[in-house]
């Protein structure tokens, strides 16, 4: 039952001091930030989390407790439909320091009989795992059911292996809040956009094992639902796009463990043509791990641009990554170059 005695202590307190809540899925919040401040956004380390609560304890009792240590960036009291909070809170303050002096002089303090409020670091949660994706998904496509629940998406990385079914998706976001807001809508976004019943839970922290600039390409065209297709080029492929002349030498066989990049440069300098230029495209992480990049190579003087599809292992970095995939792009052309299979 709710406290009516406590609400209305409550309501007193909201009017005598002008202050303001906002209700937003299931909790309230005070401030992020206040109407008057003067410093900067909070960095890392600097909210704490609140528990052992009375159910019927509200704003009007915590957070003058809590502001007593320091000024409060926000404060937000986790609600039920019922009235009642749901026995924990999370206040952030300007400084990791003074989030510090919360825990050192708040923890086990007593706020009523026989309760003692819980306050420790606050965990800051900001990556959310999404499991239960076809292994056909495309990192676009998970980023395209994103957009429909958040903007703050900082990365999207696709794994797969041993104890995974079909593909899981980690993504990490600005912030707990914006990751606990996006929590709430994406298995509804899944069903909507792809028709997809997906399961999504926290995941802890983790270095990414794709290069950081490889898991985030520039946002796609948008598509039509259903989403989550496979890509139409097969595995791999090269063609070539216009013609080259008669008089084009063609290069020997492709010499074992010779650089191709260097070769496709050498055929092209023998020719009296610029150097073959390359334009390389992340385009998704396979459930093998292997990373597929779309690429086109111009040869120029000649008008001839080879487009086609590799697929390359993660490099100890993302120039490594992207220095093999032009190793792998430059070995397609030689070997079409080599078999003249060059459709107009």
């Amino acid at each position: 039952m709710v406290n009516r005695e406590r609400l209305q202590a409550l309501e007193t307190w909201l009017n005598n001091t002008n202050t303001t809540l906002t209700q937003v899925n299931g909790q309230r919040k005070y401030g992020g930030p206040p109407e008057v401040w003067d410093g900067p956004a909070p960095a890392a380390r600097c909210e704490v989390f609140i528990s052992q609560i009375p159910r019927d304890t509200y704003e009007d009792l915590l957070i003058p407790l809590f502001s007593s240590v320091g000024r409060l960036w926000e404060f937000r009291l986790m609600m039920n439909f019922s009235g009642q909070n749901r026995g924990f809170a999370y206040a952030k303050y300007g400084s990791s320091a003074v989030a510090t002096d919360a825990i050192r002089l708040l923890h086990n303090h007593m706020l009523e009989p026989g309760f003692r409020l819980s306050v420790r670091r606050s965990t800051e949660k900001r990556h959310l795992c999404i499991g239960d994706l076809p292994a056909s998904t495309r990192q676009e496509d998970v980023l395209q059911v994103l957009r429909m629940v958040s903007d703050s998406v900082d990365r999207v990385s696709l794994k797969a292996g041993p104890g995974i079914e079909g593909v899981s998706a980690v993504v990490a976001f600005s912030s707990h809040y914006a990751a606990s807001m996006a929590k709430k809508g994406l298995v509804e976004a899944f069903k909507k956009r792809c028709a997809l019943t997906v399961s999504i839970r926290w995941q802890s922290a983790e270095k990414p094992t794709t290069p950081k600039s490889l898991l985030l390409p520039p946002p796609p065209p948008p598509i039509s639902p259903p989403c989550l297709l496979p890509p139409s080029a097969p595995p791999s492929f090269c063609r070539a796009v216009g013609g080259l002349p008669p008089s084009f030498l063609l290069p020997p066989s492709p010499v074992c463990g010779a650089s191709p990049v260097l070769l496709l440069l050498k055929v092209c300098e023998e020719n009296g043509v610029g150097p073959p230029r390359y334009e390389l495209q992340f385009i998704h992480t396979g459930p093998d791990g292997f990373l597929h990049f779309s690429y086109q190579v111009h040869i120029p003087g000649v008008g001839v641009a080879f487009r086609g599809l590799v697929l390359v292992l993660p490099g100890l970095s993302a120039s490594t990554t992207e220095g093999e995939a032009r190793r792998a792009a430059a070995q397609q052309v030689l070997q079409d170059l080599c078999s003249r299979q060059l459709p107009a």
